[in-house]
C-alpha cells in the first residue's frame, strides 16, 4: 500500500510594513520663521519709508513751542547748516555742523516772515496733480 501524500497545511505569513516614523515639524516651522521674518522686514522698511518721508515734507512737522521757532534754514555742506532761530522776538543767526552750534549773529532787524507752508493735504494733492 501506498501511504497517502502527506497533509500539507497552510501557513500564511504576514508581512508587517515598519511604522512610518512622523513627518518632522522642521518645514513647518521653517515656513513660519520665514515669513515672519518677512513680515518683519516689511514692517522695517514701512517705518523708514515713512520716516524718509516725513523728513522730505515741508511743513509736515508742525512746532507746538511758539517762543522758540527756526524761521530758515539753509545747508551749506552734507552736514552743515545755518538757521535762523526765533527766541522771544529775537532772531539769531546759528551755525550748526558736527562740531555743535555756534551763535554767529544777532539780526538787529528781524527777517520778513514767509507763508505757512502748506498743509499736507494740499501737499499731496499738488503732487498728484490735483488742484485744491
Amino acid at each position: 500500500m501506498q501511504d497517502p501524500p502527506p497533509a500539507t497545511t497552510a501557513t500564511t505569513a504576514t508581512i508587517q510594513q515598519p511604522a512610518q516614523p512622523l513627518p518632522d515639524a522642521a518645514p513647518s516651522s521653517a515656513g513660519a520663521v520665514g515669513s515672519a521674518v518677512l513680515a518683519l522686514l516689511l514692517v522695517v522698511a514701512l517705518i523708514l519709508a515713512l520716516a524718509w518721508l516725513a523728513r522730505r515734507m515741508p511743513g509736515a512737522a508742525a512746532s507746538s513751542n511758539k517762543s522758540l521757532r527756526v524761521v530758515a534754514s539753509l545747508a551749506v555742506g552734507q552736514r552743515e547748516r545755518v538757521m535762523v532761530v526765533d527766541v522771544g522776538g529775537t532772531q539769531l543767526l546759528l551755525g550748526v555742523g558736527p562740531g555743535g552750534t555756534r551763535t554767529l549773529h544777532t539780526l538787529a532787524e528781524p527777517l520778513p516772515v514767509q507763508d505757512a507752508p502748506a498743509p499736507f493735504a494740499q501737499l499731496l494733492a499738488q503732487q498728484f496733480g490735483k488742484k485744491s
